[in-house]
């Protein structure tokens, strides 16, 4: 039993006791670095953008029915000039019933119809343009030869004089001709209307020299109707509002045409215009303004040409309008 011999000066069992201790070390830093080269790794793999999954509702916005023209293709909403009030279409297919059934009317005219609408409720647009026919405007240029005049008068700080607006009564209530020759030649004829139309953004309206004779489509209508009756408009909110005010006094046996597409109870502010070829006698009946249909504002512009009789017409436009406005809001 003696003691523990020694070697080196140290004891034997000291020196084991140090190897175990040093190979313990060396194992706690081999551990040590792969915890550290682990995370190191996992905050790369992070840093990298590796995917992470997320879980929650997903929120979708429904896209407004777009503009479309004869036949029933998609076309993007028109481009608005600086001052026109823009187009709030979205590039979607184009409710199927409002083409068939608005193409298959035109079909069994004999002239040429065509139509658009705008639901200021909701934004929704859709148009069937004929394939780019364009019509006589007869007395719906009435409506744009009074915000001529108006929107002139507010670029030179003027009011309107009293014969100007005994003019304006009677031409926008009674389809009065004389008055509107005189406000035409108030506006400064041809010049001035082409002019106030390029700012409103009827860029494809041609005025003629006779004011009833210009030529245009619904699609152009539908940018005056918006200066008319909307915000987005270089008409201030006091000459939109005379507009309308005279609008709502039309007499009783012109209220037709876009009038058939309000709902009982709704209103509508309308301006009709007629004129009969001097050339065929077939007659060319339109209709443009404002309804209210099932709560909501649309804007209709329906125009026609060739038709046998003034009744005839009449009574197309209105079906047309009507067709038109249940068709866009079946599918709203």
């Amino acid at each position: 039993m003696g003691g523990a011999k020694k070697a080196g000066g140290r004891s034997i069992f000291r020196s084991r006791d140090f190897q175990v201790a040093m190979a313990l070390t060396l194992v706690t830093m081999i551990v040590f670095l792969l915890l550290v080269s682990h995370r190191s790794g996992a905050a790369a793999a992070t840093a990298s953008g590796n995917p992470t999954t997320t879980t929650g509702p997903v929120h979708t916005t429904t896209p407004l029915l777009p503009i479309v023209s004869a036949p029933a293709t998609a076309t993007p909403a028109p481009t608005p000039t600086p001052s026109a009030a823009p187009s709030t279409a979205a590039a979607t297919p184009p409710p199927a019933s409002f083409a068939s059934n608005v193409s298959a009317l035109v079909a069994a005219y004999p002239g040429h119809g065509a139509v658009m609408v705008t639901d200021l409720t909701t934004g929704a647009s859709a148009s069937y343009l004929d394939n780019g026919h364009l019509f006589d405007t007869g007395s719906i240029v009435k409506m744009d030869i009074l915000a001529t005049l108006l929107y002139q008068h507010q670029q030179d700080g003027t009011s309107m004089t009293s014969s100007e607006q005994s003019y304006a009564t009677t031409m926008i209530e009674n389809s009065n001709n004389d008055s509107a020759n005189a406000l035409f030649n108030d506006d400064g004829d041809v010049p001035g209307l082409t002019a106030a139309n390029q700012v409103f953004g009827l860029t494809g309206t041609t005025v003629a020299d006779h004011w009833g004779d210009t030529t245009t489509d619904p699609a152009q209508q539908m940018k005056l109707l918006e200066q008319v009756f909307t915000s987005n408009s270089v008409l201030t909110p006091a000459s939109r509002a005379y507009i309308q005010s005279l609008l709502s006094q039309v007499e009783s046996d012109q209220r037709w045409g876009i009038s058939a597409a309000a709902s009982p109870g709704g209103s509508a502010l309308a301006k009709d215009g007629w004129l009969p070829s001097s050339a065929t006698g077939l007659w060319t009946i339109n209709s443009i303004g404002e309804v209210t249909d099932d709560g909501h504002t649309l804007l209709i512009a329906a125009l026609s040409d060739g038709g046998s009789s003034m009744a005839a017409g009449v009574t197309f436009v209105q079906h047309l309008a009507a067709t038109a406005a249940g068709a866009l809001l079946a599918n709203e």
